[in-house]
């Protein structure tokens, strides 16, 4: 394996690292080069054993042996070693695990892959990377099979995303949705019972929706930080339920709202 000492913050060599804390430019260089940031030995890991591929990696040399496995299994990608001061300047954020990885993304999941699952968290336009990655990892762990994601919900694979998922991004099944508007009734047709978390006037509560009879395959829908569900999956899916709440608070975060709908549904 290539070991590279980098000193200098503009090598050009660092590209993939440069300022990661600007959303738009990583979206520039995901949807134009098909890549994404890992960051921390376990999520290097995680991000390699599910199929993505590595470009170069980023580390600094008290992290080599460490993953020298990952490395003598990658002879050809490049590993820039540097210090944790360098890697700061390079990536304009406190890279406290001291080791990044740039990988090319795998083959993404269809929405087909998913459906012979029997427990699945559907998304609507959560755009908050934080949420996204909280999410799955909160649907990983009360042990649901996937999640789907409406076509503008935030990327699982940038870089805040995969750190608050802990790595499960790499491990819980999750895929886009094909079509916004049809993704509810391609989930009913394919035997899913759907129940929405969301505050309307016919909302069961969710601990006396919890008592009745499981169906064989349930999806749990949410929506977004603000303005909840659309109108249009609402008037869509085949039941409506909500947490019961106290002290004048009418709603939680969406996702612990999904953790406490995912522990009581499971």
């Amino acid at each position: 394996m290539p070991l590279i000492p980098v000193s200098d913050a503009a090598d050009p060599r660092l590209a993939d690292y440069v300022a990661l804390r600007d959303v738009s430019l990583r979206r520039s260089l995901e949807s134009e080069r098909g890549l994404f940031i890992a960051e921390g030995e376990k999520v290097i890991r995680r991000a390699v054993a599910a199929g993505h591929r590595p470009r170069s990696f980023l580390l600094a040399e008290r992290w080599l042996p460490g993953l020298a496995d990952v490395l003598e299994a990658h002879p050809g990608v490049p590993v820039y070693v540097g210090t944790a001061a360098l890697a700061e300047a390079v990536t304009g954020f406190h890279v406290h695990r001291g080791a990044l990885a740039s990988l090319h993304r795998a083959a993404p999941r269809t929405m087909a892959d998913l459906l012979g699952l029997r427990r699945l968290v559907l998304a609507e336009d959560i755009v908050d990377h934080t949420n996204v990655g909280a999410l799955i990892r909160n649907a990983a762990g009360l042990g649901w099979d996937g999640v789907l994601l409406a076509p503008r919900a935030a990327d699982p694979l940038y870089r805040r995303a995969i750190k608050v998922s802990m790595g499960t991004v790499f491990s819980l099944p999750w895929a886009r949705v094909d079509d916004w508007a049809t993704a509810i009734p391609a989930l009913r047709a394919a035997g899913f019972v759907v129940v929405a978390l969301a505050l309307t006037s016919d909302a069961v509560a969710l601990d006396v929706f919890a008592s009745r009879p499981r169906p064989e395959k349930l999806c749990l829908v949410v929506g977004t930080e603000g303005a909840g569900l659309s109108s249009c999956w609402l008037g869509q899916v085949d039941a409506v339920v909500r947490i019961p709440m106290s002290h004048g608070v009418d709603s939680l975060n969406v996702a612990a709202a999904t953790a406490v709908a995912c522990y009581a549904l499971r």
